[in-house]
């Protein structure tokens, strides 16, 4: 057996969909009852079998990515985006060969679709991208999902499965990375932002870490590790996040088995206002260095704060952010961000967003757990610049 066919199998579980793979799925979901529809939803203009007879006509990864997802995304754009803006291109463009995309994370699939709809228009080649596999539990999802360079990240299973999955996941990040066969997105945490606060989870670091063969500044240097920052003025799933935070206070959260996919729909649908993606300072081998000189977990909290400095830095603070900040903490600290009348514009959205979620919920602590939200942000960027 080719080393290639051996690559291939020991990765078949998590790997996205190669050509022929993606070719089947494809078909496959031409004929699913809801594509009309889908079609219709997205391509208003076009015929109601264009979707199907488009997916029926493709059959690579890239053309299906640039024939159907890219206008996707540039769908989501024209109808739920004021305004779509990015930066720091360059820094991606000088990185030697395949990367390790960090980014935070605040909605499911849009982080990484703006990300490619970028390389796409830049004429980039597109990353392949970290999920988790409580998104694949429906068929024609993982069918769709897998084809679009997705990575089957699998959660949910015991401390000794999860050790060995996490171990394949970092070798197949690894040497995508390293024998050039692509770049990966992954988000700096497992799960979304619900909070306001982007952290990078120490073990995260600790996973991709795991491959390495080499010493620990050499298995750092060569995934190319770039950080990105995806800024939305109106949060992703704003009250569902706020809901969802209420609720874990007094048990524990647990999710319907539509819930990811309400998120999905929600956060594409949802007004969003204006979204900016920058591209951050790339971790340099100095920082590294200086990481691999401290004990144990100490260098992987080097390399976690050097990535959450990046990140913070560049995310980019909305009326929105001054105006959460100056209700959770009363004054007007941040008023010449923003007038009276955005303001008034404001408090009428929160007011309307508490609306959505049950009456039971305590009216009191929902409201400050949704301000905080678009206020957290401020409060990072003001401990980043006093150096807490």
């Amino acid at each position: 057996m080719e080393q290639k066919d051996l690559l291939q199998n020991e990765f078949t579980d998590i790997a996205p969909f190669n050509d022929e793979e993606t070719d089947a799925a494809l078909t496959r979901l031409s004929n699913h009852p809801n594509t009309p529809w889908v079609s219709k939803y997205i391509f208003p203009d076009k015929p109601e079998n264009y979707l199907r007879d488009l997916l029926r006509e493709i059959h690579t990864v890239d053309d299906f990515q640039h024939a159907v997802m890219a206008k996707v995304v540039e769908w989501v754009i024209d109808t739920s985006v004021k305004n779509f803006s990015y930066e720091g291109l360059e820094r991606l463009k000088a990185i030697p060969g395949r990367y390790l995309a960090m980014s935070n994370h605040r909605d499911i699939i849009l982080d990484p679709a703006f990300l490619q709809l970028i390389l796409i228009k830049n004429q980039i080649p597109e990353t392949q991208i970290c999920v988790g596999d409580n998104l694949l539990k429906v068929k024609s999802v993982e069918l769709l999902i897998r084809s679009n360079r997705m990575i089957k990240v699998i959660r949910g299973i015991s401390a000794r499965e999860l050790y060995l999955s996490s171990q394949l996941l970092s070798k197949y990040i690894r040497e995508t990375i390293t024998e050039g066969r692509g770049s990966v997105w992954i988000a700096q945490r497992q799960g979304r932002t619900k909070d306001g606060n982007d952290v990078t989870e120490q073990g995260l670091l600790k996973m991709l870490d795991m491959s390495g063969t080499k010493d620990f500044v050499q298995n750092f240097a060569e995934l190319n590790m770039l950080p990105i920052s995806v800024s939305y003025e109106y949060e992703s799933c704003d009250i569902l996040k706020a809901r969802e935070i209420l609720i874990s206070r007094t048990q524990k959260y647990i999710k319907s088995e539509t819930e990811d996919l309400q998120s999905i729909m929600v956060g594409i649908k949802q007004p969003k206002g204006n979204v900016h993606l920058k591209f951050g300072e790339p971790l340099s081998i100095e920082e590294i260095e200086e990481a691999s000189r401290c004990d144990k977990n100490d260098r992987y909290q080097k390399i976690r704060h050097a990535m959450d400095r990046r990140i913070i830095s560049g995310y980019k603070l909305w009326k929105t952010n001054y105006m959460g900040y100056d209700l959770v903490f009363p004054g007007d600290k941040y008023s010449d961000m923003y007038t009276p009348a955005d303001m008034e514009q404001f408090k009428s959205y929160v007011a309307k967003q508490l609306t959505q979620v049950e009456p039971s919920l305590n009216r009191k602590e929902l409201l400050d757990i949704f301000l905080r939200i678009y206020a957290n942000p401020v409060v990072s960027k003001e401990n980043l610049e006093t150096g807490e």
